[in-house]
């Protein structure tokens, strides 16, 4: 049984980048996109909608054109030293995101991540179909994955962390034991109970007891 449990967004938190902004870039939709993902993170706009609308813009992308966007991804600072102290200490570390499975699959397995949730682009005849396969990853269905990733850990939620910067993180931050606002859009400064404002993700590890 894992000893707490640490839950990270992945866009502007594990990495540095906007997953839905990179596909964007190859797409040609790269400032329609960017307005959009500032309004929905900032609470301005739903993000059912407002994902739906970006990812409609994808439309006709190839796999190589995923694939060349994921090969910019940028970890951010810290994240293998706070995944390993967390790991030597008896906890378990997951992501969950309103991004996308295509972009963080491989990379999870490379840290070594104990969980994993997204959406997934639907694609057909290799290329996006400009929607979503499945249920989608909102506010609501990040709590419900910290609770069920808790459950599997056999940790009640006081022992978990969650580590976000924009408003569709503030539900699992609110039934969390430690909500962290990373480098956070407003909503979030004002309900995480601690914020950490360098860009470096080992910066958590004194606030787990895991540095001096």
């Amino acid at each position: 049984m894992a000893r707490f449990l640490v839950v990270l967004d992945v866009d502007s938190t594990l990495i540095e980048n906007e997953v839905i902004e990179l596909l964007a870039e190859q797409a040609g939709s790269l400032a329609a996109v960017a307005e959009i993902t500032d309004q929905a993170m900032n609470g301005r706009l739903d993000f059912e909608s407002s994902l739906k609308a970006r990812v409609a813009t994808l439309h006709g992308l190839t796999e190589a054109d995923v694939a060349t966007a994921v090969s910019r991804i940028t970890l951010t600072e810290g994240v293998r030293e706070l995944i390993d102290a967390v790991h030597a200490e008896g906890g378990s570390v997951g992501v969950v995101s309103g991004g996308f499975h295509e972009a963080i699959d491989d990379l999870a397995e490379e840290l070594g991540l104990d969980y994993w949730h997204a959406n997934r682009l639907e694609s057909r005849d290799g290329a996006l179909t400009g929607e979503l396969h499945g249920s989608i990853v909102d506010a609501a269905e990040k709590a419900q994955t910290l609770r069920r990733w808790a459950a599997d850990c056999g940790l009640d939620l006081a022992h978990t962390i969650a580590v976000g910067d924009g408003a569709n993180d503030l539900e699992m931050m609110s039934i969390c034991g430690l909500a962290v606002g990373f480098d956070a859009k407003a909503p979030v400064r004002d309900a995480a109970h601690v914020l950490i404002d360098t860009r470096d993700l080992s910066q958590l590890l004194p606030l787990l007891g895991l540095r001096g």
